[in-house]
């Protein structure tokens, strides 16, 4: 089992189409030891296709977690290899995500119904690289007609399956796992019902810590304020935050200065913006379009006066940007992200 130097008491969870490098980017600048995690990348994507371009990074995200979806263990070990080389310092299996999407490629939650076809992936994995394998999970897997009547239903066998799959993949070299505290539902749920309709059983997780105490086990699902996130690490390892870290960065900055109190401090927005409005000047001169970076910046003021304002000066000044070059010559991408800062209020 592979060790790792990384803190992984904060973590922002694998989003699809969300935590891309961008907004890896515009979230280092809350937390410098938050563990960050790239958007899932299957892995016959990174063995097959243009794997430079799917792995491209900024140094100044590190530390950052490489999440891969597959079910094909020597697939899986060829991509989880470029990740390490990349310099990924962590690789993830996706054991978790139920859309149908995912499903019908024979990865994601619907792995938690094969733990021998998921040690075998974690071993092959961990015998690839030397840097940490990880998993992300559910609590369980339902599917099929009356999916939706059994989610309130967790009973003895359902935690005896969810121990089994954790033991085996811990037997062949998980070094941490990050559990979802509520079940999948396989067909029947959006994506985004899967992450509200299930109800939350934080209580199954601390009692799969409980009774597997020598296991690294983080968890995730609902966690909304400092205080909650807090009192979960009373007796998880780790939290991972999703959408709340997304939409309400400064929650990131909070646990930094609560959990670590090493005399960091979070920047004043005007530097956070300054930060990125470097980093656009820079992307946008090798090619990328503004709104794919300022669309990740919209909850900076989120909560505060000012903050309607702010978001709609961003989207506005994307699209100006784009007409701008179109028609009326250039518009500098750095200086319309700094002008945004008069509009964020303290």
């Amino acid at each position: 089992m592979t060790t790792s130097d990384i803190d992984c008491r904060i973590s922002v969870a694998p989003m699809m189409d969300w935590t891309d490098r961008h907004c890896r980017y515009f979230l280092r600048g809350f937390s410098p030891r938050a563990l960050l995690y790239s958007e899932m990348i299957t892995a016959a994507a990174i063995v097959r296709g243009d794997r430079e371009r799917l792995l491209c990074y900024s140094e100044e995200e590190q530390p950052l977690a490489l999440q891969l979806g597959g079910s094909e263990p020597t697939l899986l070990a060829a991509a989880a290899r470029a990740g390490a080389d990349s310099g990924y310092r962590e690789i993830n299996l996706n054991c978790g995500c139920p859309s149908d999407r995912v499903h019908a490629g024979a990865f994601g939650a619907c792995l938690m119904l094969d733990a021998e076809r998921v040690a075998d992936a974690v071993a092959a994995m961990c015998a690839a690289v030397r840097v940490p394998v990880s998993v992300k999970m559910r609590i369980g897997v339902v599917a099929g007609p009356g999916a939706r009547t059994q989610l309130a239903h967790y009973d003895e066998e359902d935690y005896g399956r969810l121990r089994r799959f954790t033991v085996l993949a811990a037997q062949a070299g998980c070094s941490r796992f990050i559990v979802h505290a509520r079940k999948a539902v396989l067909g029947g749920l959006s994506p985004r019902e899967n992450r509200e309709v299930p109800p939350l059983r934080f209580d199954v997780v601390q009692r799969l810590k409980a009774e597997l105490p020598q296991l690294a086990i983080a968890v995730n699902g609902g966690l909304r304020t400092t205080t909650a996130c807090t009192a979960a690490l009373d007796w998880s390892d780790g939290v991972m935050l999703g959408r709340e870290a997304y939409h309400r960065p400064h929650l990131l900055a909070e646990l930094q200065q609560v959990l670590f109190d090493d005399g960091w401090r979070c920047p004043e927005d005007a530097a956070l913006l300054e930060r990125m409005a470097a980093y656009a000047e820079r992307e946008v001169a090798a090619g990328e379009r503004l709104s794919a970076i300022t669309r990740h910046m919209l909850g900076l003021c989120s909560g505060r006066p000012g903050a309607r304002r702010y978001r709609q000066w961003l989207s506005d000044s994307a699209r100006r940007h784009q007409v701008g070059e179109q028609a009326e010559g250039p518009v500098s991408a750095g200086g319309l992200v700094r002008a945004a800062a008069a509009l964020c209020a303290v």
